[in-house]
């Protein structure tokens, strides 16, 4: 299957517009021959914490499972974003960057899903083993960008639904998502680079809007166009980690200083971190990220960092 040629698509590959194209081989090879990550614990403790009940009326209880996997519950609706729940983020059990934290709350304490928002292929986004769980158990329905559906379908889900950029659809009653930009890429095999699309998603649900932003670098004005065009959010969840060094990742992740210029450019009424301090990605301390975004931050600024399993009202 194909789609039309557009300023991101161009007959066989996604891209993103302007840009010059994911790193290649020999970047990777300089980056690794470089690299001096600060190293990271072997285990973090998370403290058990019961979940809260879902709101009664309107609202959203965002509580953070870890790395960009959040559960959003409102009154009627329980979703999830990118569940990654492996202790694993990689192609097998044992290949691939290893989990410093639990998942909080572990995937069978998860309330029945009715949806789940997946922004991208990589594999500490998109988890098989997650997804296959939830589409057992739950039947749940997916949005994911373009060229997802044959990778879901085969993990199980029946009702899968595929966007481009900004468009938009009632996947469930009462949960409105539209796909939004992201400056990323994908890529889940050497001969798959961008065969697949990747974005953030604006959720209209429980008389909230909730901006996912996926895994995303920074782009002047990308961000304050989702703004105008969707609204300002009441509450997004904004990727802080897997930021150094900047020369290599800036393309694709953003940095805290830049997630805090997401923030106020959409125009978000408070923000919740996420994409950090799970998996080792790169080569910045695990709690770098959180000082990085205390200093980034202007007084009074609600952008925050939940511990996993922790829980908040929008």
């Amino acid at each position: 299957m194909t789609w039309p040629v557009s300023d991101h698509f161009n007959g066989k590959t996604f891209f993103n517009p302007g840009d010059a194209g994911v790193p290649g081989l020999g970047a990777v090879l300089r980056w690794k021959m470089n690299s001096k990550p600060v190293p990271w614990p072997d285990h973090v403790d998370v403290q058990a914490r019961p979940l809260p009940a879902p709101p009664t009326g309107d609202g959203v209880i965002a509580t953070w499972i870890g790395h960009s996997s959040f559960l959003l519950r409102t009154a009627g609706l329980c979703i999830v974003t990118d569940p990654q729940f492996s202790r694993t983020a990689g192609p097998t059990s044992w290949l691939g960057a290893k989990r410093t934290m639990p998942p909080a709350p572990a995937l069978e304490a998860v309330p029945k899903v009715d949806l789940v928002l997946l922004s991208h292929d990589h594999y500490d986004h998109c988890d098989l083993p997650s997804l296959r769980f939830l589409a057992k158990r739950d039947s749940s329905a997916v949005v994911a960008p373009l060229g997802h559906g044959p990778l879901l379908r085969e993990a199980g889900f029946r009702n899968v639904v595929e966007f481009d950029w900004w468009q938009s659809g009632t996947p469930a009653v009462g949960a409105e998502v539209t796909l939004v930009p992201a400056r990323h890429w994908c890529r889940r095999s050497p001969f798959s680079t961008n065969t697949r699309l990747w974005g953030g998603f604006m959720l209209r649900a429980g008389g909230r809007l909730v901006y996912f932003v996926g895994d995303s670098g920074y782009e002047e004005g990308l961000f304050s166009e989702i703004g105008r065009r969707c609204g300002p959010p009441d509450l997004a969840l904004i990727p802080i980690g897997a930021y150094e060094p900047r020369w290599f990742m800036k393309s694709a992740h953003m940095d805290p200083a830049e997630a805090v210029m997401v923030h106020r450019e959409v125009g978000a009424r408070r923000s919740l971190a996420m994409h950090w301090g799970t998996f080792q990605l790169t080569d910045e301390g695990r709690e770098q990220p959180l000082r990085d975004l205390a200093k980034a931050l202007a007084p009074g600024e609600d952008f925050t960092a939940l511990e996993p399993g922790s829980s908040i009202l929008t």
